[in-house]
């Protein structure tokens, strides 16, 4: 008799035990159900680091080219030109194919062959006829004019970036050299005038190479174009 009470003890024990565990269990799964619900929306550290870059970006967007003295300005280069409290002034430009650009009170100035400097103070100089001490800055927002084109029977016909040494067979050479047929006797560079005229000056590829006419490999200007037929 004493043996089946304690068995039923037992039993007793054991499935209480087991209640209480479970009932823990359940507890702790709606526990942590409740912080995964509360944590989403929230965002993460990476998230508020890359929200705050993109807010620095919005803030400090990219800067253009200050004015110096060297860079020269030409045509297609795109100009920001801020003229202090004068918002009606105040303008992002593109140089003209003639060299030039056009501001209120100002009108037409040559602003190609200059410098961002000189543009400056001549615009300051005319502004100040009708502005008490214009406050002028010309920045080069974007660098259109410093390329050469080279079309016709080259392996990569196309625009490239020009340096201040860079000739004719420079050019031929970054193109990727003559395509089968090409007339190397009969290539022409063209150069355009600020007045809008053209320039044609004739290279022949086999004399230059066999020293015959050095002169004929020049070097070669913003915007020539050079032609392989």
């Amino acid at each position: 008799m004493n043996l089946m009470r304690k068995g039923a003890w037992a039993s007793l024990a054991l499935m209480l035990a087991t209640h209480v565990l479970v009932c823990s269990l359940a507890c702790w799964a709606q526990t942590q159900d409740g912080l995964d619900k509360s944590s989403k929306g929230k965002p993460s550290p990476a998230d508020l680091s890359t929200a705050q870059t993109d807010d620095q970006k919005q803030i400090n967007p990219p800067t253009a080219l200050p004015p110096d003295d060297k860079f020269v300005i030409g045509a297609d280069d795109v100009l920001a030109i801020n003229v202090w409290k004068e918002a009606d002034i105040t303008r992002t430009v593109t140089v003209r194919s003639d060299g030039k650009i056009t501001l209120p009170l100002v009108g037409e100035l040559q602003a190609s062959t200059k410098t961002p400097k000189q543009l400056q103070e001549e615009i300051s100089g005319k502004l100040s006829e009708f502005i008490s001490e214009p406050a002028v800055t010309v920045a080069v927002q974007e660098v259109r004019s410093r390329h050469f084109n080279i079309l016709g029977r080259v392996e990569h016909p196309g625009s490239y970036p020009i340096t201040e040494s860079l000739t004719v067979l420079d050019a031929i050479a970054i193109a990727g050299g003559f395509r089968d047929f090409a007339k190397q006797k009969s290539v022409y560079i063209l150069r355009r005038n600020l007045d809008g005229t053209e320039v044609r000056f004739i290279f022949n590829y086999r004399e230059v190479i066999r020293g015959q006419n050095p002169k004929q490999n020049i070097k070669l200007e913003p915007r020539d174009t050079v032609v392989v037929p």
